[in-house]
């Protein structure tokens, strides 16, 4: 590889950019330093994937100490793609930011979020690529740590509430999730994934991996959202500031599914999770549970941030949906909607802070009218509903395609008419807010016409375009789903 160390920069850039932030302590400098570590994690996250499309997977031994000894940094397919989502969506949200957060925050707290924004990439990045349980661990609660930091920034005062809600759920999670990997060192003697995953087959006594297992999944559930885990969700995406509720929605649960996907097929196998235990039943019901569930509290909302939140624990319903199905089809239906509902969710939070900061607050109230009042961020919001709900031509459509098609190959014709049937509920509050911004008179709420500023509507149309241009253009987001999907069945035989 013609850059070396690229795998450990991936992650060091934004870490050390984070203190480098607090040290110049001044916001346009600490915004500046910030946008130069996000891109560069972009550009090495593509180049790491072009790699990988063209040679196979990358092995980095940290301070050259070989695996498992040492600690590996591991970049296949899966990976790859993850860490172009987290890294891009990173550098979107950055330019967003500088006009976002400088409204929302006191002048002298502005450096302080791009240093927690900067530790939170560096976390989520680090739990994508690092190929040692333990270190997994370490990053997730440098991730974790900064995301509650970067909620209680938030200008109403429940912010603080949704962030100690989050840390005391986060950090049970985060205990499961140690205990668990303390476990399965005790019977294996390493913390290296792939030799956890070899050693494993030849433990005799699988009680204790049994409860590691147990143990691992109601941690990362925690993380995930996955209900009925989900409760610190809605509040954290409601009172956070606009940008970090737009990039925790698009990054911060999806590598939390990825750490699923990964120890359920790459570390205990097919055989352990499916048979000795009935984790796809189990993922099915919950799964189902959660798309009707969330999807109707998210019609009864009055606050479309709110609304939106509870969509997002349908919309991972959907995707653990997916995996229940332990299939090539379901595993690319859910590596794909990983990637396209972040993008979508993404455009639908970035265009809500325009409208927070235009009126005030994102209540349906706040609305009626918006379509004339601000038609490039209305029109933006409908053409992210589209691709929410999975109308043709938007990214939306693909997942939810090659969802409905992984149902029928595995003979569940209900299971592909509940995917159809669910959709429309999401049609259903959709609505909700066309019929708010299109066919609604304004009022004395309504804001003035006018867009938000340059800097936070075009980073949002540049989601809004991609959830259109993915929506024709599968080359990229199914190819690498699908081979994502090759390597987690390879390595569950």
């Amino acid at each position: 590889m013609t850059f070396a160390h690229l795998p450990a920069l991936e992650v060091v850039v934004p870490l050390i950019a984070a203190p480098l932030t607090v040290l110049i302590r001044r916001s346009a400098p600490a915004w500046a330093i910030a946008a130069a570590a996000c891109s560069f994690s972009f550009v090495a996250a593509l180049l790491l994937a072009a790699e990988v499309a063209a040679h196979g997977p990358i092995s980095y031994h940290l301070g050259s100490w070989a695996p498992p000894w040492g600690i590996e940094y591991r970049v296949d397919a899966l990976s790859a793609f993850v860490l172009v989502l987290v890294s891009g969506m990173a550098t979107v949200t950055v330019p967003y930011a500088w006009r976002s957060i400088a409204a929302e925050l006191p002048r002298d707290q502005v450096y302080l979020f791009y240093t927690m924004f900067c530790l939170c990439l560096a976390g989520l990045l680090g739990m994508t690529i690092t190929g040692d349980a333990f270190n997994l661990f370490v990053f997730m609660e440098i991730g974790s740590l900064s995301s509650y930091v970067l909620i209680a920034l938030g200008r109403d005062r429940r912010a603080q509430y949704a962030s100690y809600q989050y840390l005391v759920l986060g950090t049970i999670g985060a205990t499961f999730y140690v205990i668990g990997i303390g476990i399965l060192y005790l019977a294996t003697g390493t913390l290296n994934i792939a030799d956890l995953a070899q050693r494993l087959q030849h433990v005799e006594n699988l009680r204790p991996v049994l409860a590691g297992l147990a143990f691992i999944t109601v941690g990362v559930s925690l993380k995930l959202a996955l209900y009925p885990l989900h409760l610190w969700l809605p509040n954290a995406y409601t009172y956070a500031p606009s940008a970090v509720t737009a990039f925790l929605a698009a990054t911060a649960t999806k590598v939390s599914v990825y750490v699923l996907l990964r120890f359920y097929f790459s570390v205990f196998g097919l055989h352990l999770v499916s048979v000795t235990l009935p984790m796809p039943e189990i993922l099915l019901v919950l799964s189902i549970v959660a798309i009707v569930s969330a999807s109707l509290v998210a019609l009864y909302q009055t606050d479309l941030k709110r609304l939106f939140a509870y969509s997002s624990v349908a919309q991972i319903g959907y995707i653990t949906l997916g995996m229940s199905l332990t299939s090539r089809a379901g595993l690319t239906a859910s590596v794909v909607h990983l990637f396209n509902h972040g993008i979508t969710k993404g455009a639908l939070f970035l265009l809500l802070g325009g409208v927070a900061l235009r009126a005030g607050r994102t209540g349906l109230d706040r609305v009626h009218g918006l379509g004339r009042a601000m038609p490039l961020t209305s029109l933006g919001i409908v053409i992210a509903g589209l691709s929410l709900i999975g109308v043709p031509g938007t990214a939306g459509f693909v997942s939810k395609w090659y969802l409905v098609l992984a149902a029928i190959e595995a003979g569940r014709w209900w299971l592909a008419a509940f995917v159809v049937a669910t959709s429309l509920i999401a049609v259903a509050y959709v609505w909700r807010f066309v019929e708010a911004a299109y066919l609604s008179e304004p009022d004395e709420r309504t804001p003035e016409p006018g867009e938000a500023p340059l800097a936070m509507l075009l980073p949002a149309w540049l989601l809004v375009a991609a959830c259109v241009y993915f929506g024709f253009d599968t080359s990229y987001t199914v190819e690498a789903a699908r081979r994502a999907a090759l390597l987690l069945l390879g390595a569950a035989q």
